[in-house]
């Protein structure tokens, strides 16, 4: 019987690309999202995927897709983001609120509905899409850092509490990966301060980068557990020292 992959925030992004690939392996995809209409177009596009729906800072809607389940073998909490650059001092209470409640709180959503059925797989995969912002703090980072660091922190959390349970939790913490969203959203529609975010960086990471490392995580064998996986392109050392030309 084939495995069943979840992926959420599958409407563009590292979630599209995730779905893609994992569909690609030979996974019957769950792909999750509020834009239906881009999933729709997904699902047309690669067999294999199968478009839900979803909202994963409402409980009904996550319940909904919990029950549409006959099984689950690998839940990749992707859904995120980043909202804004100020300091904490001029921070939107409203805006870390967002991104808790999406980056963590979306996260335990999905993992207290499909646990059940990871275990029930006898051999589950939990993925948590992180960042290296949860691993090294940055001026500007604000709420995001503080919800990556949480979400990190969930992860090892999880591990230590599923130990003897036939469950593999696995972190993936990319660096400076470009997508067409991601720091759009994060400059509030700003495009011409997103792209600046690239410019004259050689080849950051694509969404296909990290869907690879992704899909390499999950098909290890049943006894082989990538604790974390941080990703980068070449051109970043670190948060700070990332190579221009």
């Amino acid at each position: 019987m084939r495995k069943t992959a979840v992926v959420t925030g599958a409407s563009s992004g590292i979630g599209a690309a995730t779905a893609r690939r994992l569909a690609a392996e030979g996974f019957d995809v769950v792909a999750g999202a509020r834009r239906r209409d881009r999933l729709d177009d997904l699902a047309a596009e690669v067999p294999g995927i199968r478009p839900v729906t979803l909202d994963v800072t409402s409980q009904e809607s996550v319940d909904e897709l919990a029950a549409s389940l006959d099984r689950c073998d690998v839940l990749v909490n992707n859904a995120g983001g980043a909202i804004g650059l100020e300091p904490v001092a001029g921070a939107d209470v409203a805006d870390w609120q967002r991104m808790y409640d999406v980056n963590v709180l979306g996260s335990l959503r999905l993992t207290r509905a499909l646990l059940p059925r990871l275990i029930e797989s006898g051999d589950g995969v939990l993925l948590m899409l992180t960042s290296v912002a949860g691993l090294v703090s940055y001026e500007g980072g604000g709420g995001y850092v503080a919800a990556k660091h949480a979400q990190s922190s969930m992860a090892e959390v999880l591990r230590l509490e599923l130990c003897g349970e036939p469950v593999r939790i696995v972190e993936v913490a990319p660096g400076m990966v470009h997508t067409e969203e991601f720091s759009l959203n994060r400059f509030r529609g700003d495009s011409a301060a997103a792209g600046h975010v690239y410019q004259g960086v050689p080849d950051p990471l694509s969404a296909d980068d990290v869907a690879d490392a992704i899909a390499w995580c999950v098909t290890r064998p049943a006894h082989v557990n990538i604790d974390r996986l941080v990703i980068r392109p070449r051109a970043q050392a670190a948060q700070h020292k990332v190579h221009r030309v």
